[in-house]
């Protein structure tokens, strides 16, 4: 049999979508279909910004079934989305309290209190990971904090891609993609720590041994009777896209740009010295072995924000709009913990250039040329940090995801890093899910083989640094903004 079907259950911190992958076992070619597509937003529960997880249920089952009535039987069923967030179960397998977003401000003030008792160093040395305020460390300490009587009903605590597993499958599991993204799994056993859960207040009883990608968790029986099996691919979905990466030697680095944006390399060793923790790097798990070592960068969570405010619906023209506008007049630091969920995001960035003594931007393509530039310049200092940690510089940077259909914005990071940038694949959490499962079917022998045949039937588009010195110009006026910021980290 040549041609083999495989779903893909790709959903993001603003979107989801379900995805029929087939594969073609003689040439390695891949060709994606889109069941369905779906808008994820938060809700308001209990005074807290929360995800809408039926909704998405409801999604996802419609699309499975979907795919069944049309006589279609796939391999299997693999989810990645979003890191950090989770669900917890009762014994019975009832959700206990309301599945709250990393946005929610419920959070403010914890990583501060999780250094001074614990100890940054501490913290750092025993993970790896970034600090960043919404790990779920600090979203679980300020859980039971702020529902305590909830405690005593809980028996399992599973992110989110676990959660929606175990929806499918009616079986418990842990991956360890995106168990690493939580800063309590130990950077040396691979284990949940336990001084860090109990510093959380959680019960080490709420989670079971991390699993590496490939697992099978289960089957999901459909509407006409089939068994269709489950299996636990990269689950964090900045894992899958890094997987689905046609990375070109050691040299490559990678960009994954969608609402966030995530610069790094893969290594097989983590970086844990304290330059490594003075720049606020993350040792994120990845497939084989793999270290994604990695920084977070706010992303188009601010263009995204800006477009729902001003009930913008043309993104291409407004990216030309913005591509005429006069360079590095308005810049932001991305970065500053005070775009992460802001009221309004318009006047939180025209706030942050006011206070900067800038132009403040006023029209849809201003602020978008805001955006564009500050994060260009946050993906050159990012960039330098990187190289400085790893002692050789980068030969090119490879950007994945929705984000690297801005043209305009690869340009701009092509000029702003002064390497050559390389765009697609756009679905790539989308394909690193699949490569995922087809190497846990044996129909691809590994993650590097995976990469050779996407490099083959997915072509990249190349952008070069023009050589331009205005980056370097104006390097210093976007310094001063990230030395006087508060960033996401401490």
């Amino acid at each position: 049999m040549s041609l083999r079907h495989f779903v893909a259950i790709d959903l993001g911190a603003s979107s989801g979508r379900v995805m029929l992958a087939q594969h073609d076992s003689h040439s390695g070619e891949i060709t994606l279909s889109e069941i369905s597509r779906c808008v994820n937003q938060l809700v308001t529960i209990d005074d807290r910004q929360c995800w809408d997880l039926d909704a998405l249920e409801r999604f996802i089952t419609a699309a499975l079934e979907n795919i069944d009535r049309q006589g279609i039987v796939p391999e299997s069923i693999g989810i990645d989305t979003w890191a950090v967030d989770y669900v917890l179960l009762d014994a019975q397998g009832g959700r206990v309290g309301p599945p709250v977003a990393y946005r929610d401000d419920r959070t403010h003030g914890v990583m501060a209190q999780a250094c001074r008792e614990l100890g940054l160093d501490a913290i750092y040395q025993r993970t790896g990971i970034q600090f960043l305020p919404f790990n779920t460390l600090y979203q679980l300490r300020a859980l039971c904090r702020d529902r305590a009587s909830d405690l005593a009903r809980v028996a399992y605590a599973l992110l989110i891609p676990d959660y929606l597993h175990y929806r499918l499958t009616g079986q418990l599991n842990w991956e360890y993609t995106n168990a690493t993204t939580t800063q309590m799994l130990n950077i040396t056993s691979g284990e949940w720590d336990a001084e860090l859960l109990r510093w959380s207040g959680a019960n080490p009883s709420w989670f079971g041994k991390p699993s590496q990608p490939g697992r099978r968790v289960g089957v999901w029986s459909s509407p006409s009777g089939k068994e269709i099996p489950v299996v636990a691919v990269a689950t964090h979905d900045t894992a899958s896209a890094v997987l689905a990466t046609p990375l070109n030697g050691e040299n490559a680095a990678y960009l994954s740009s969608g609402t966030w944006s995530l610069m790094g390399f893969e290594s097989r060793q983590p970086f844990t010295s304290q330059a490594a923790q003075d720049a606020n790097i993350t040792n994120e798990g990845g497939a084989e072995g793999r270290f994604r070592v990695l920084k977070n960068i706010m992303g188009l969570w601010l263009l995204q924000r800006v477009c729902d405010e001003l009930a913008i619906t043309d993104l291409c023209q407004l990216i030309a709009d913005a591509e005429r506008q006069p360079a590095c007049q308005w810049l932001i630091n991305a970065n500053d913990e005070r775009f992460i969920n802001p009221s309004s995001m318009v006047r939180e960035i025209q706030d942050a250039c006011a206070r900067q003594q800038m132009p403040v931007p006023a029209t849809p393509a201003e602020l978008a040329r805001c955006i564009f530039d500050s994060l260009a310049f946050c993906y050159r200092q990012v960039l330098l940090e990187l190289e400085q940690l790893r002692g050789r510089r980068f030969s090119q940077l490879h950007i994945v995801g929705g984000g690297c259909q801005n043209q305009f914005l690869n340009q701009l990071c092509a000029d702003a890093c002064g390497i050559p940038v390389f765009a697609g694949p756009v679905e790539a959490s989308t394909l690193g899910n699949i490569g995922s499962q087809l190497i846990a079917a044996g129909a691809v022998a590994d993650v590097t083989a995976y990469r050779q045949q996407l490099s083959q039937h997915f072509p990249l588009i190349r952008f070069d640094s023009h050589g331009s010195d205005l980056f370097r110009r104006n390097l210093p006026r976007f310094q001063s903004l990230t030395s006087s910021a508060k960033e996401l980290c401490i």
